[in-house]
């Protein structure tokens, strides 16, 4: 448990020392080797997770070929939403793109927590909030902004991206070919 807490320790430093205990008690560390997945397209999301290091891809395929949704990265939650709260199957998935270690939160005790204490119930929201704010960040970008503006968005804002993701990863995720995404790179420098 001593890992647990000292990856998750920032995250729950708002919380009292029983609160901690309850949530603790319901994490558990999860280490994904690079490809491993960590919910397939179809399966039903039990968990929320908690990256302490490494790189994860929401993903769905498409006709044999991988189409990028979004990144996940060190200090991000990431879980299906839709599927976790309706039960019903994903359709996308969560794959490791590097060695990745998590803290996986079951949702089942965790939801089992929300009744038992008011302060982890406001730590889920808080969760949930964080992950529907990088969803209409998403949005936002992909309705309102082109490819070129998407790119710059990325190499302000999570510039490690642009390290760890290959360029064919990165141009299914902004929707254009590794022709096009090169010469976005090329106008931008």
């Amino acid at each position: 448990m001593a890992m647990i807490e000292r990856l998750f320790a920032e995250a729950l430093s708002s919380l009292s020392a029983g609160s901690r205990e309850l949530l603790l008690a319901c994490s558990r560390s999860v280490e994904i080797p690079k490809d491993g997945w960590l919910l397939r397209e179809g399966q039903i999301a039990r968990s929320i997770f908690y990256i302490e290091s490494g790189l994860v891809r929401s993903v769905r395929l498409d006709d044999g070929r991988d189409i990028n949704l979004n990144f996940s990265l060190e200090g991000d939650y990431v879980t299906h939403l839709r599927s976790l709260r309706s039960a019903g199957p994903a359709d996308y998935g969560l794959q490791a793109m590097e060695p990745t270690s998590l803290v996986e939160l079951g949702s089942e005790a965790l939801f089992e927590l929300y009744h038992r204490s008011p302060e982890i119930e406001s730590f889920g929201r808080q969760i949930v909030e964080e992950l529907l704010i990088r969803q209409e960040t998403q949005a936002h970008l992909f309705r309102l902004q082109s490819p070129a503006e998407r790119y710059r968005y990325i190499a302000d804002h999570s510039p490690a991206l642009l390290q760890r993701v290959s360029l064919t990863n990165l141009a299914s995720y902004l929707g254009v070919s590794r022709e096009t995404l090169s010469r976005i790179r090329s106008a931008g420098r």
